[in-house]
């Protein structure tokens, strides 16, 4: 089933325990980050409210006793679009409440993980994003009949060979 709109957003909102992200992309061309990605580049400081929809919702997720989680895989150099996400929206997102890992894999293959993102609600549900190579979304749809053991494998060996963004930031 593909997932759009508020009835994808409720997915962020409405899981019951936890939620898992593993993010593989190099780059994420975003049509809402395009211009925050421009102006970062050119040196500009982090706008006010920058992010603050995310934030409302991680912090309202974390008072509710939720648990957020996302793994980040890089290999250096960053891209210019992870410098922006290191710089503009992940300290933001941390401070929110979301537990969010970096896992470098610089000069290595992509050991027991897949090549596409997803999302991992309640240990159950599992909605996979797709995108081109460039970076761009083709879709976000839930998996039906997932291998759930699969997805809790690569989440648990992402969550164990990764860091906190701020150990790995400094």
């Amino acid at each position: 089933m593909r997932l759009a709109g508020e009835a994808w957003k409720a997915y962020a909102r409405n899981f019951e325990r936890s939620a898992f992200r593993l993010e593989v992309q190099p780059t994420y061309t975003m049509p809402a980050e395009q211009d925050g990605v421009r102006r970062f580049l050119a040196g500009e400081p982090v706008p006010e409210g920058h992010n603050s929809e995310w934030h409302a919702t991680v912090r309202a997720n974390i008072a509710a006793g939720k648990t957020m989680q996302r793994v980040r895989v890089v290999r250096r150099p960053l891209t210019d679009y992870q410098h922006y996400g290191f710089a503009w929206s992940v300290p933001g997102n941390v401070a929110a409440g979301e537990d969010i890992r970096i896992l470098d894999l610089t000069g290595s293959p992509l050991p027991s993980l897949p090549t596409f993102d997803f999302w991992l609600y309640d240990e159950k549900t599992v909605a996979r994003l797709d995108y081109h190579m460039d970076g761009t979304q083709i879709g976000r749809e839930l998996v039906e009949d997932a291998d759930l053991t699969q997805y809790l494998e690569w989440r648990d060996y992402a969550l164990k060979h990764s860091v906190p963004f701020l150990e790995y930031s400094n």
